[in-house]
């Protein structure tokens, strides 16, 4: 996590020194898993998180985006519309801390110094690196049989591991300062542990029942951001 904690600090410092237009801004929002336990339902954001992020306008039609975000998880059985999922009642939470470095594609051209009022839906897509609560289950009793099988979640170490984050989003330009922003973005990670299921290291002996590939975790929210910078001339060098 730290090599990519520098490798991402570095492209900033080097983006920094030659962009024209910056941009940074806050975001908050609701996020929410889809794994092993709980409902399966892709975008039903009710767990709460927020983000920073640094943008670069290379052009009117893309941007490159740095970003820190953190998100609660959770999932509950419960909550699933599986009958497997509610006679086995598991449930988990955790918390998710994201770097991430991608572009982002507009679909009209934003040009962030024009006086009037201007919107564009985009695309975006990134590599980052997360780093979250290595969860287990210790059973209770024996093991019999899965449904009848009790557990106790153990919250372990941090654990670091890399995500695929992809978005779709509306840029709205209030002023030639102020944007904002609405976003639902996926992030398909490299884990299937997020929610305690299939334990590694010296976890691994403990219960494990992922069998569902590995972990995605969804974000929708709303952010606003101030831009700053000389006006640029969009042309060839």
């Amino acid at each position: 996590m730290n090599k990519i904690l520098i490798s991402l600090l570095l492209l900033l410092t080097s983006v920094i020194a030659q962009a024209q237009i910056h941009e940074i801004g806050v975001g908050i929002g609701g996020s929410n898993y889809v794994g092993d336990i709980g409902s399966t339902q892709y975008i039903a954001p009710k767990d709460i998180g927020y983000n920073i992020f640094y943008r670069w306008n290379r052009s009117p039609r893309h941007s490159f985006r740095f970003s820190y975000s953190n998100h609660s998880i959770s999932g509950d059985d419960a909550k699933s519309d599986m009958g497997s999922r509610k006679e086995r009642g598991y449930s988990f939470t955790n918390t998710v801390q994201q770097l991430s470095v991608g572009v982002e594609f507009n679909f009209f051209e934003f040009d962030l110094h024009e006086e009037n009022f201007g919107f564009t839906p985009y695309l975006f897509v990134g590599v980052s690196g997360i780093r979250y609560n290595d969860l287990y289950f210790r059973p209770t009793t024996p093991i019999e049989g899965f449904e009848s099988t009790s557990v106790d979640l153990v919250k372990g170490d941090k654990k670091n591991s890399m995500a695929i984050p992809f978005a779709g989003g509306l840029k709205l330009r209030l002023t030639p300062q102020i944007n904002l922003n609405a976003e639902v973005a996926a992030h398909y990670t490299f884990t299937n542990n997020l929610d305690g299921s299939s334990p590694t290291g010296a976890n691994r002996k403990s219960y494990s029942f992922g069998k569902n590939g590995n972990d995605w975790f969804f974000y929708s929210g709303i952010s606003i951001s101030y831009t700053f910078g000389k006006n640029p001339c969009y042309c060839a060098d």
